[in-house]
């Protein structure tokens, strides 16, 4: 790449301080430390996103927290260009099966591909709070 040609710009944004209450603080200590949770139901078996005490298949109340790899394919996005920076938001689905609705990062818009397989990285959020999960190319 010459010195006059511009590297193209990876995806980011900031992102705000997380709300931690007291059934996703587990979660976002795990974070703290680079580690990525999700919730499984014991009742019928089934991991889910976002983590939450009931489960969203059965209504059953036992659920356990699980480390989770963070790996998976990106399943749809859309590109916003309305910031000085591009960024993208879309789904990933985890390879344990649960959506998860995030942020990609280090990609360029035109790299970012459908079914592209992605891995869980945790960026600084603003105002100190814990680290959020966002996803970039594995």
């Amino acid at each position: 790449m010459s010195e006059t040609q511009e590297r193209p710009a990876t995806l980011s944004r900031p992102i705000p301080s997380p709300a931690v209450s007291v059934e996703t603080k587990p979660f976002w200590d795990a974070a703290r430390e680079g580690r990525f949770l999700i919730k499984r139901c014991t009742a019928c078996g089934k991991a889910h996103w976002y983590p939450r005490t009931y489960c969203p298949f059965c209504a059953s109340g036992e659920t356990v927290w699980e480390e989770s790899p963070g790996e998976g394919v990106v399943y749809t996005f859309s590109i916003m260009r309305r910031s000085q920076n591009p960024y993208a938001i879309g789904y990933v689905t985890l390879n344990e099966g649960p959506a998860v609705l995030t942020n990609f990062v280090d990609v360029t818009p035109e790299a970012l591909k459908i079914g592209m397989k992605v891995k869980v990285k945790f960026q600084p959020t603003e105002g100190g709070g814990p680290p959020a999960p966002v996803f970039a190319p594995a």
